[in-house]
């Protein structure tokens, strides 16, 4: 009969003539706690009852990636002289998007990567540079600051 110590890792029996005298202490099995699984993230749950059909379960991934792809997509095609800066206004947007279904809803499914709090930064902290550099992106940038355009004059000269 194999006995257990504080740690609640079984010790595996000895066998006869291994000890060598009275009073030795048995071995551990060096396998005995192995990860078999990896924990999900919070909040990684479905999104939709688990008898909805898998893009019904995934859709807060979906409406970023959706948004994202849309804003390439204009990109891509540069249909109208401002295509550039919508487009990376919309990719920027998604990940604002993602910030904040990450925040507001109990159950993300595959948007939730790590923790809700690392989540809501990185998607946040990401989605406003992307936002900020669209909307101060030269020619005719929509958005001024002096305070950087004297320090990227101070780095240039």
């Amino acid at each position: 009969m194999s006995s257990s110590d504080a740690s609640g890792i079984p010790e595996t029996p000895e066998e006869p003539g291994e000890s060598g005298g009275g009073g030795a202490a048995p071995r551990r099995h060096p396998r005995a706690k192995l990860t078999t699984t990896t924990a999900r993230p919070e909040g990684g749950g479905r999104a939709a009852p688990g008898d909805a059909s898998a893009p019904a379960r995934q859709w807060p991934l979906l409406t970023v990636l959706g948004l994202a792809a849309l804003g390439l997509l204009i990109v891509g095609t540069d249909l109208f002289p401002q295509a550039f800066r919508v487009g990376t206004l919309l990719v920027g947007a998604a990940l604002l998007t993602g910030a904040v279904l990450r925040r507001t809803l109990p159950s993300v499914g595959m948007l939730a990567v790590r923790s809700r709090f690392t989540d809501m930064i990185t998607y946040g902290v990401m989605g406003g540079l992307i936002v900020l550099l669209a909307l101060m992106v030269q020619p005719e940038p929509w958005l001024r600051i002096p305070f950087l355009e004297d320090v990227l004059h101070l780095t240039v000269t």
